[in-house]
């Protein structure tokens, strides 16, 4: 009962005196629940919409001014055929096609039945899911609108065409941005905890004596992550492919040339992590803490443009993001090296700045 109690001293006292491990443990879980859950939603918001209207009617005009007001569509653009608004969409600068037919509202009040066509971007079956539907109810309304206005029974037909993931499965929207996840813990985690290992088992002097440029002890130390994020992403696309049948729709080589550069700047990451760091577990804590908001912010789980402006802004200076983006876009879509080349510079520059950072905050002197 004695060994215990000593022991129990012993490991508070250890903790408190830790000032940083303290703060963090108290900071961590405030920041996270007052800032998180206002990014971290389910709601869909913002849904791109590409809309080509071919009647320009009064009815025509009523109906996408219906859709626009009700808050959960954004207008992308006005195209003026359907192949143009398929580009805004291979652009992934829409997620809906919304084609008015001609004659849309002489041939309600005629017939008493009239067509739209709705294209979606079922990527993320559930945003796909849930566009559509609040689609069809804002068509439905004003199929109402209609009916009374021109005192008579009629019917407007929303005929939806899913693009880029026709079964709606949602594992082939997940398995790719979880893919990215264990990359990341691999290049995020084992490098933060690389250097602080050495500076408490002392080792560290031993090296800090020697002639090697810190550079080179950098290099040295990102290479072997490097090569086992490269292996760990051919072990996960190999599962995704005997599980779950899900095999990128574009060349595979373009997620590895993502991918070399993606982990050079998690790795560089990690390496900043462990450079500050005085112990492992100060450096798990520090990681721990910004990789929950990295997931959350990545658009891992929430659509990126169902968040509110501010957090759009905080996700453009998260690598995760990107990584994401390119796994999904070459996955689904089948995007070619020029069509992820904008994520591809991003990241490049990621990698740059965050091992220039680990190179210059490694001291060799305390």
């Amino acid at each position: 009962m004695r060994t215990l109690k000593f022991l129990l001293e012993k490991e508070f006292l250890q903790i408190f005196r830790n000032k940083t491990i303290l703060r963090l443990v108290f900071f961590m879980p405030v920041f996270q629940l007052l800032v998180l859950p206002w990014a971290a939603t389910f709601e869909q918001k913002n849904i791109l919409l590409s809309i080509i209207d071919n009647d320009h009617s009064s009815a025509s005009r009523e109906l996408i001014q219906k859709v626009i007001s009700s808050g959960y569509f954004k207008l992308a653009n006005y195209s003026t055929s359907y192949s143009d608004a398929l580009k805004v969409v291979e652009k992934n600068e829409a997620d809906l096609i919304l084609e008015i037919p001609h004659n849309f509202e002489n041939t309600f009040i005629r017939e008493k039945s009239t067509d739209v066509m709705l294209s979606v971007n079922a990527i993320n079956g559930q945003k796909a899911g849930l566009g559509s539907s609040y689609l069809g109810q804002i068509l439905a309304a004003y199929n109402r609108e209609l009916v009374s206005q021109t005192q008579s029974s009629g019917q407007i037909i929303v005929k939806p065409y899913y693009m880029y993931n026709t079964e709606m499965n949602y594992r082939n929207f997940m398995v790719p941005g979880i893919l990215v996840m264990l990359l990341s813990i691999i290049g995020g985690a084992l490098s933060s905890l690389n250097i602080v290992k050495e500076k408490e088992a002392g080792t560290i002097e031993q090296i800090n004596v020697t002639p090697i440029p810190k550079y080179i002890f950098i290099i040295g130390k990102l290479i072997p992550f490097w090569v086992m994020g490269m292996f760990i992403l051919t072990v996960g696309m190999l599962i995704a492919w005997l599980v779950y049948g899900l095999v990128p729709a574009g060349h595979a080589l373009i997620i590895y040339v993502f991918c070399f550069f993606y982990l050079i700047a998690f790795t560089g990451f990690g390496l900043i992590i462990s450079n500050f760091s005085s112990t492992q577990q100060q450096a798990m804590f520090v990681l721990f803490f910004i990789i929950i908001i990295f997931f959350l912010l990545g658009g891992l789980y929430t659509p990126i443009s169902s968040m509110p402006r501010w957090a759009q802004i905080v996700t453009m200076f998260n690598p995760v993001r990107y990584f994401i983006e390119v796994m999904r876009l070459v996955y689904m879509k089948g995007s070619t090296l020029a069509d992820i080349s904008h994520q591809l510079y991003i990241i490049i520059i990621f990698a740059v700045v965050l091992n220039v950072g680990a190179i210059v905050s490694y001291k060799k002197t305390n």
